[in-house]
């Protein structure tokens, strides 16, 4: 496809609907029709919806599964304890490209999600309530959904309910990013691992969850745990939202039951017979090679015993006529690009990976191999957000999942495929501050001395080799570092620093100076 996702695709639907309910009918279900559509909802005390969250297995829907419920009773135990108002966040930030299943929840059902919000504000006694959205269009429903139930932000309010916009970034979707969002800062990471639970929105405890965990939350309130049980592996009941794009003729949000076979789903978006991988839960998660994807179904549990991951309920093949490595590198430019800035691991160690995959792809044999292994599992589990160790997932699961096409980088003299850009990135010009710039730091090596000003002057973006010389991160300059790399540029005494546009319609060119000595 080797295009940025529309907003809101096309939506299926396997078996019976849940969340989707009502999508056949209209474009987007204002109240009325949403009430028409899933009936009224009654309050539920705190226990009560801790244990129908219990019943029905839900866990979060964002990406890290965590359970529902144990997020719900740590708020209302903080809360309880501290004496203070916990605040209800519902996080609509998708900025993963690869994503578009709360996008469309939030366009097409916003009041289904607001039902699970504000069931557990009810039963939390929470008098806030937060809705952080990337996109025009999600925060043009949201609004919209917020006035037709005179919900507003003003003091007096029973129920305070706002719109914060975040930036469509990868890291700005991270619970801690969309909480410093909520309070005023910048949607990164602060740097610092805390529990929302205890301390999230101004201080308060902080139920935040994903806008699918809440839309789901509101069927099983309205269906109970029996029926809810009745659809899905009975493990993990209920139905999934899945984003399916890659090699697809129709890229596709699809909600399936739990249970069902993955290649369904497949072949209902128009992927490859035999797909070469499918990568699952997105640019945070792990390939599947053609084998294990014929074999798993829908659920954690299946995805996890063979490799795989649901994750953010990303699914990506590739077919057979584009070489893996290299949609994998064109991912780990972008994901390291993505960088908050904040930590080594990830302002030097995902660079460092992507240029190190790209030296793989170069010709530079066991020896890159070697490199790009060991800056791969440095950077994991250091990082101060979840992002360096996703990206490191990434990476790692793609050496494992295409052994063949390694070795014929590493061995030979490639796999002969090109590179042909399937994998969803961002369109040209959708940059905000931090994401790329469009432009690269070039060095030429015949004029390069080894002064070494340049890497104290913009660390995040190169870095001194053993051998004194620099070590250029073979990925775009964040725009929030582009003064500084220029400033670089200005100050190295031979001049061998220089700012390049990179070219928005071709794929990356592989430097094999990425991670070598720096010399000619």
């Amino acid at each position: 496809m080797n295009s940025p996702l529309p907003d809101v695709p096309e939506v299926r639907v396997v078996g019976l609907p849940h969340v989707t309910a009502g999508f056949d009918l209209v474009e987007r279900l204002a109240l009325p029709m949403h009430l028409k559509v899933h009936g009224a909802l009654d309050p539920i005390n705190g226990e009560r919806l801790a244990q129908l969250a219990d019943d029905v297995a839900l866990n979060g829907r964002g990406g890290a599964g965590f359970p529902f419920s144990r997020k719900l009773r740590a708020v209302a135990s903080a809360a309880i304890r501290r004496g203070i108002r916990p605040v209800v966040v519902v996080n609509a930030s998708e900025g993963e490209p690869a994503c578009r299943k709360d996008t469309v929840l939030v366009c097409r059902a916003p009041h289904l999600v607001l039902d699970g919000a504000l069931l557990a504000a009810e039963a939390l006694g929470a008098r806030t309530l937060v809705v952080a959205v990337t996109r025009d269009s999600t925060e043009a429903s949201v609004r919209a959904a917020l006035d037709e139930r005179g919900l507003t932000d003003k003091r007096n309010s029973p129920l305070r309910a706002r719109v914060v916009r975040t930036p469509e970034r990868m890291v700005s979707g991270e619970a801690s990013a969309v909480i410093r969002a909520v309070d005023g800062g910048p949607a990164l990471p602060p740097g610092r691992r805390e529990r929302a639970a205890e301390s999230g929105v101004g201080g308060a405890p902080t139920l935040l969850s994903n806008a699918e965990t809440f839309a789901q939350l509101a069927v099983a309130a309205r269906l109970g745990p029996h029926r809810f049980g009745n659809t899905g592996d009975s493990s993990e009941p209920g139905t999934v939202l899945l984003t399916v794009s890659g090699a697809v003729a129709r890229p596709m949000v699809v909600e399936a039951p739990t249970g069902v076979p993955l290649r369904y789903v497949l072949q209902m978006a128009g992927a490859p017979s035999m797909p070469q991988g499918v990568l699952t839960g997105g640019y945070h998660g792990s390939w599947l090679n053609a084998v294990a994807a014929h074999d798993a179904a829908l659920s954690r549990a299946s995805l996890s015993a063979l490799g795989g991951a649901l994750g953010a309920g990303a699914i990506l093949p590739i077919g057979a006529g584009t070489c893996a490595l290299g949609e994998a590198l064109r991912v780990a430019r972008w994901l390291a690009a993505e960088t908050a800035g904040q930590c080594g691991p990830c302002r030097l160690g995902l660079p460092a990976a992507a240029a190190g995959l790209a030296d793989v792809l170069g010709g530079g044999g066991p020896a890159a191999l070697e490199a790009l292994r060991e800056v791969t599992g440095a950077v994991k589990g250091r990082g101060a957000c979840k992002h360096p160790d996703g990206s490191a997932r990434f990476l790692a699961s793609t050496l494992a999942a295409f052994t063949d096409d390694l070795a014929a980088h590493v061995l030979g003299g490639g796999c002969g495929r090109p590179t042909m850009g399937v994998l969803p990135l961002p369109a040209p010009g959708y940059q905000d501050e931090g994401v790329p710039s469009g432009e690269k730091v070039v060095v030429d090596w015949t004029l390069c001395e080894g002064h070494g000003l340049c890497a104290d002057i913009v660390p995040e973006l190169i870095r001194l080799g053993p051998d004194g010389y620099p070590l250029v991160a073979d990925a775009a300059v964040p725009a929030h570092l582009r003064g500084r790399a220029q400033r670089a540029v200005r100050r190295c005494p031979a001049l061998a620093l220089r700012i390049e546009r990179t070219a928005p319609a071709a794929l990356p060119q592989v430097s094999r100076k990425a991670l070598g000595s720096g010399r000619s």
